[in-house]
C-alpha cells in the first residue's frame, strides 16, 4: 500500500508542475486531461499526507515519552499526542485502503436517467414526476446540467415515463445506486377519502456512452418520424419532428420528441441508443462486473423495493443498507447526499471485505 501511495504523491506533484507550464496551459485538451487526473488524485494524496503527519507526530511522542523521565506534565502531554496520533493513523489506514480500491471506470461519466411509473396508476405517475424533480434539484445543487431526452406526461402532471441526461463531474459515481424500485406511501392528490396508497416507480441510471464505447453500423438502424404530442394527445408540433430509432440486431428502441428540431431529436436519440447498447454490453460481461453493479431495475413490483418514501411519517428508508432518515421533505428537495454517500461507503466497504477474503 505504501508504494502505491508514494507513486500517487509523486504523480500528483508532477502534474502540479505541468499545470503551471505555459505550454501545457495553451494546450486545452492536455490541460483538461491533466486537471481531471489532478483532481482525482487530490483526495488520496491529502489523506496520505495526513497519515504521514500523524506518523511523524507519533514518532515525536515516543521520543518525548522516552525523555520525559519524572516530568509528569511532559509525560502526560506526550501520551496524549501518542494516543491521538495512533487513532489518526488507524483511521487514515482504513480510509486509504478504501480509496485505493479499483475505481469503477464509469464513475466520471455523465448519466442518462430513466424513470417509469410502476404499480399505482396516476399516483405512480405523479411520484415519477416527484423523483424527476428531486434528481434535477440535486443536479442543480451540484452545478450539473440536466436535459430532458424523452417524456410521456399525463393530464394530471405526472409522467408514465421520462428520460433525461445529467452532465457533470462524477454524476454516475453519485447516482449509480439509484437504479431499482422506489416505493411511495402517501395520500394521493387523486384520493378524496384521504387513504394512504402505496405505489412504485422504477429508476434506471445508465452511464452515458460515447461512440468509442460502442460500434453501431448505420445499416442496422431504422428511423421513424412522428408528431410530438403532450399530455392527453394534444399536438405541440404539427410537423413530424419526433424521432424513433430501432437498432435491428438487438431490437433496442429509443425515442425523442422534446425538441422542435428533428435533427436535435435525432442527436439526443442516438446518444440514448449508444448508452443503452453500452449498458447491454456491460451486462453481458463477467459475473464480477454484474455483482459490482449490484442494483438492477425490477419490474415495478412492490416487493422489489430498494427505498421507501413514507410521507405521513416524513420518513425515507433505504432497505439495502438499513438507513432511515426522518428528513423526507429535504430529501425530496434534492438534499440527498446523506443517503447517496452512505450507499457509496457501504459498497466500498463490501468490496474491501471481498478483496481481503481473496
Amino acid at each position: 500500500m505504501t508504494e502505491k501511495l508514494k507513486q500517487a504523491e509523486k504523480r500528483y506533484e508532477e502534474i502540479s508542475e505541468k499545470l503551471s507550464d505555459t505550454a501545457v496551459m495553451s494546450d486545452q485538451e492536455q490541460y483538461k486531461r491533466l486537471m481531471k487526473e489532478y483532481k482525482n488524485l487530490q483526495p488520496l494524496v491529502e489523506k496520505y499526507r495526513e497519515y504521514k503527519k500523524a506518523e511523524n507526530e507519533l514518532a515525536e511522542a515516543r521520543e518525548m515519552l522516552d525523555e520525559s523521565g519524572t516530568d509528569k506534565e511532559l509525560r502526560e502531554m506526550a501520551q496524549l499526542q501518542y494516543n491521538e496520533s495512533k487513532e489518526i493513523i488507524a483511521r487514515c489506514t482504513e480510509e486509504l485502503k478504501i480509496m485505493l480500491l479499483p475505481k469503477d471506470p464509469n464513475d466520471d461519466k455523465n448519466v442518462i436517467v430513466e424513470i417509469r411509473a410502476g404499480a399505482g396508476g396516476e399516483e405512480a405517475a405523479l411520484f415519477a414526476n416527484s423523483l424527476f424533480r428531486m434528481y434535477t434539484m440535486y443536479a442543480q445543487d451540484k452545478g450539473w446540467k440536466t436535459e430532458t431526452v424523452n417524456s410521456n406526461p399525463t393530464e394530471l402532471g405526472g409522467y408514465k415515463e421520462i428520460s433525461f441526461s445529467i452532465e457533470g463531474d462524477g454524476a454516475y459515481a453519485k447516482l449509480k445506486y439509484e437504479s431499482g424500485v422506489h416505493r411511495v406511501q402517501r395520500v394521493p392528490e387523486t384520493e378524496a377519502q384521504g387513504r394512504i396508497q402505496t405505489s412504485t416507480v422504477t429508476v434506471a441510471v445508465l452511464p452515458e456512452a460515447e461512440e468509442v464505447d460502442v460500434e453501431i453500423n448505420p445499416a442496422d438502424l431504422e428511423y421513424q418520424t412522428y408528431r410530438s404530442s403532450g399530455a392527453g394527445g394534444q399536438h405541440i408540433n404539427k410537423t413530424e419532428s419526433a424521432i424513433r430509432i430501432i437498432h435491428k440486431p438487438t431490437g433496442t428502441i429509443v425515442e425523442c420528441q422534446e425538441e422542435r428540431s428533428q435533427y436535435k431529436n435525432k442527436d439526443k436519440a442516438m446518444k440514448m441508443l449508444y448508452t443503452k447498447l453500452y449498458e447491454a454490453k456491460l451486462n453481458e460481461q463477467t459475473d464480477r462486473i454484474a455483482a459490482e453493479r449490484r442494483i438492477q431495475v425490477g419490474t415495478g413490483d412492490r416487493s422489489e423495493r430498494i427505498r421507501t418514501y413514507n410521507f405521513p411519517q416524513s420518513r425515507v428508508t433505504d432497505h439495502r443498507i438499513g438507513l432511515t432518515l426522518y428528513k423526507l421533505e429535504q430529501f425530496m428537495n434534492g438534499t440527498c447526499d446523506e443517503v447517496f454517500d452512505a450507499l457509496a461507503i457501504a459498497d466500498r466497504a463490501a468490496k474491501l471485505a471481498g478483496s481481503s477474503d481473496n
